[in-house]
């Protein structure tokens, strides 16, 4: 392992590593039974066949990240993205979102894998990240750590989502009565909060572990009354992609869902690499993370073998950071995620013991470790200021890593070239936002 992972050079051991490994996959465990209650709201009955592609295609997004780019950064089916999968484009009748059948959106999440890679493979691979300004660098990060404080707020229970998908105020009492999945997650944050407080090594990982043993006389932790390994099958989506019906409503609808599915997953996974690493002190002199270019071969491999097993796109993500700050640094960690995702197919149960509950709070309090590169950002120097706080400001309030990029993109080029700085703009920002404005424009017309 050291040979291979270079652990020593990297200034961190296997205990780091592996630790580091079991916080990351305990924060985001959650995946493993969000994504296929989201995917099959409409085909309950291929929860199942979803439950082990996206177990599958997390394992395989992990480990090739690990062998590829020996990088701390695990992979799964995205939030977000599941969610514009199932309720706009494969919502399975026309009128409602798109209208394109399951097995149509499998094709298409196929299809925008494959441009994915083709991106990944060639020289613009490097010069994405490297052509992000610094001042954005810095604000992907701190935009990443209030996006991810969201999410643990709304995993938690503390605030939750109303019938239109609204972010609501806090959700402490429901029916009078308290709530005791947010009572617990509160008592997690401060749980860990002390620990860290008192430099406890391992802090997060031993605050889930403790939030999940007081989850239990709660009655928010469940233990499982058996394991079993019964109807562990993806034949209900396993290699079910229809490609011959995705004209059938036109080619802007197809282009839109390609591009927009392209575009989130490509951004996403820059946003968390270099906002996470960025935080975490990975990026070098010139502010790139080493491996970071192969992490998206890895991430596109996976989104493309995520397709053909049966689940939407896959994507690097920012509960990695989780697993960074327990000091892993190099591919063992994401690599023992890949281990335990496909651990988890036959021991679903046991993964489940841990509730969302308990790892929340460890997205809360990485929230307040990222925020802190918001200070690298020029603030008096109102042509960097502005698309840095339009980035931060979008990504929590837009839901959206991708949104939040766009925004900060599009403004950054417009504001340098009213300026008559345009030399100063790299050629690819120039692209990057004009793909993201035809994106916004083509979903309106869609």
């Amino acid at each position: 392992m050291e040979k291979f992972f270079k652990l020593k050079e990297h200034g961190t051991t296997v205990r780091n590593e592996l630790v580091g490994g079991l916080t990351t996959f305990f924060a985001m465990a959650y995946i493993m039974f969000v994504n296929p209650n989201t995917l099959t709201s409409l085909h309950p009955d291929y929860w199942t066949s979803v439950f082990v592609a996206t177990c599958i295609s997390a394992a395989i997004g992990c480990i090739l990240t690990a062998v590829l780019a020996n990088v701390p950064f695990a992979q799964a089916p995205g939030m977000g993205l599941n969610a514009f999968f199932a309720f706009t484009v494969a919502t399975g009748a026309a009128g409602f979102g798109m209208g394109y059948s399951f097995e149509e959106g499998l094709a298409i999440v196929f299809i925008s894998g494959l441009l994915f890679l083709a991106i990944a493979v060639s020289p613009l691979r490097s010069k994405v990240i490297s052509s992000i300004p610094a001042s954005l660098k810095a604000a992907i990060g701190a935009g990443i750590g209030l996006f991810i404080t969201i999410i643990g707020l709304l995993n938690a229970g503390i605030m939750r989502l109303d019938e239109a998908n609204n972010i609501t105020a806090l959700n402490l009492f429901v029916d009078g009565a308290l709530n005791k999945t947010a009572a617990l997650a509160l008592i997690g944050v401060l749980v860990i909060a002390c620990l860290m407080a008192y430099k406890v090594k391992g802090a997060i990982f031993i605050g889930i572990i403790i939030t999940t043993l007081i989850g239990i006389p709660m009655g928010v932790t469940t233990l499982p009354e058996s394991v079993t390994m019964s109807n562990i099958t993806m034949a209900d989506t396993f290699l079910k992609l229809d490609f011959g019906g995705l004209t059938k409503f036109g080619i802007v609808p197809l282009v839109t869902a390609v591009i927009s599915f392209l575009l989130v997953d490509m951004f996403d996974t820059v946003g968390t690499l270099i906002g996470t690493a960025g935080a975490s002190g990975m990026l070098d002199e010139d502010g790139n993370l080493p491996g970071g270019d192969k992490a998206l071969i890895a991430d596109a491999i996976a989104t493309c073998t995520g397709a053909l097993c049966g689940t939407s796109t896959v994507t690097t993500f920012v509960e990695s950071s989780t697993g960074i700050s327990e000091g892993a640094r190099t591919g063992l960690s994401s690599a023992f995620v890949g281990v335990l995702f496909l651990a988890s197919i036959v021991l679903a149960p046991i993964a489940g013991i841990v509730p969302g509950a308990a790892t929340a709070p460890a997205l809360i309090i990485v929230g307040v470790l990222m925020l802190k590169s918001a200070v690298r950002v020029p603030w008096d120097d109102m042509e960097e200021a502005i698309p840095a706080f339009l980035t931060i400001a979008m990504m929590p309030f837009a839901y959206s890593i991708s949104d939040g990029i766009a925004f900060g993109f599009i403004s950054y080029t417009i504001i340098k070239l009213v300026r008559g700085k345009a030399k100063e703009v790299p050629a690819l920002m120039y692209v990057l936002s004009a793909l993201f404005i035809v994106m916004y424009v083509l979903k309106g017309i869609a």
